[in-house]
């Protein structure tokens, strides 16, 4: 017996465990601004995110590089194929390309830009990583939630089957009521275990968004209920069209088509192309020669006036795009403000006049079942209606929420 005790509660321990389990296994439970900070740190997507914006600075160093010098080496007048000592006559020169040092500023300048560009996608991904975890967290909120009510519902049905097998018992009713209660009983329990499932698979969600393994144990803090906020239309639009990576990447990239077309109109001008060589003849002396190389291309413009109009053509190409993109922000904005207004209106009606009512008509409903007054159908209706009007709240608690992280995401703020 003792032996068995003791693989019971072996058993049971990783339940009983696993509600105390925290961030990594300890009894901390996270709340929202812990899962972002801890999303922002580790997830896989804004890792990749900070490598690719190393590889873009890196690739300023390379744009501002001075060209490599060449050494050249000529051997003629050889008796035998690769008889380079007995040669009769032999070069070697050294050659170095001089760019002008506006050239090699503008090719830092656009590699600066493309580095700006890739940074803003890291904001962008932050701002989407941000919102699941919003959604996840609060859909773990949620889930949390209609768990409590399915219990909640489990024990009036629970109740509901204890009263009517006392009613049989004193011959009030008849076996069909009990056999009825046994069936709402099993539902809301069935109801229950779907609830708990529900749970398990918001935590596999949250864990995802937070770069963390399906599995790992994570409890979290807080309920649904945010406290309302004082929303203004005009200022939150204007401060989208602040914040928004993709309006500032946008802009970076106009910028660096501007000085592609600036680049373009310097290559007209000539780099200079210096030698300086040691030249030895048999049988006379040793000499030396500097050679200067000029290329002309203003001659043949076709590349460069080519060059210039795709820059031109890129620069409008942006220009365009940002307008389009300015008009869906204050669409997105406009549409999570409606959203945000609409849930908040909803939670206002339910907690001034459907729950107080849903709640009151069970009460009354129960005591007229006690009574004799009314049948158990009349029962599971109003406990029916209780239970649905308290998921409805939550959904409109969990719609307000996650509206909101629409507005955040809508208006750009990366935390």
């Amino acid at each position: 017996m003792p032996g068995r005790m003791v693989r019971y509660y072996l058993y049971l321990l990783p339940w009983l465990a696993s509600p105390l389990m925290g961030q990594n296994g300890s009894g901390e439970a996270l709340s929202l601004e812990q899962c972002l900070t801890l999303a922002l740190e580790r997830h896989p997507l804004i890792r990749s995110a900070m490598k690719q914006h190393e590889a873009a600075v890196a690739r300023i160093r390379q744009a501002t590089a001075f060209p490599y010098p060449s050494v050249s080496f000529n051997s003629d007048l050889q008796p035998r194929p690769l008889d380079f000592i007995n040669s009769g006559e032999n070069y070697l020169g050294v050659n170095q390309l001089l760019e002008l040092p506006r050239k090699r500023t503008l090719r830092g300048k656009i590699a600066e830009k493309e580095s700006d560009e890739v940074a803003s996608d890291i904001d962008l991904v932050k701002l989407e990583v941000a919102y699941q975890v919003r959604r996840a967290f609060y859909g773990l909120l949620l889930a949390r939630e209609k768990l409590e009510y399915a219990e909640r519902d489990l024990e009036l049905a629970r109740d509901y089957q204890q009263k009517a097998e006392l009613k049989l018992e004193a011959g009030d009713v008849g076996r069909i009521e009990v056999l009825r209660a046994q069936v709402e009983t099993l539902k809301a329990a069935n109801a229950a275990r779907v609830a708990a499932k529900e749970l398990d698979l918001a935590r596999a969600r949250l864990n995802y968004n937070l770069g963390r393994r399906e599995n790992d144990p994570i409890q979290i803090s807080g309920r649904l209920e945010i406290p309302f906020s004082d929303l203004g239309l005009e200022d939150l639009k204007r401060e989208a069209l602040t914040l928004r990576p993709e309006l500032k990447r946008l802009g970076h990239s106009v910028e660096k088509e501007t000085l592609v077309q600036e680049s373009a109109r310097l290559s007209n001008w000539p780099d200079l192309s210096v030698n300086l060589s040691r030249h030895g003849l048999r049988g006379e002396p040793t000499s030396s020669s500097f050679t200067v190389e000029l290329p002309l291309p203003f001659l043949f413009r076709q590349r460069q006036n080519a060059e210039i109009a795709e820059a031109r053509a890129n620069i409008g190409a942006l220009e365009r795009e940002a307008e389009q993109v300015r008009n869906a922000i204050l669409l997105e904005v406009a549409e999570a403000y409606t959203g945000a207004q609409r849930a908040r209106d909803q939670i206002a009606l339910y907690r001034e006049q459907i729950l107080p009512q849903a709640e009151e008509m069970y009460e009354m409903f129960l005591f007229s079942y006690q009574e004799g007054e009314i049948g158990g159908i009349e029962l599971i209706e109003a406990r029916r209606t209780l239970n649905e009007s308290r998921k409805s709240y939550a959904d409109a608690l969990y719609e307000y929420a996650v509206a909101i992280a629409d507005l955040e995401k809508a208006v750009g703020r990366v935390p």
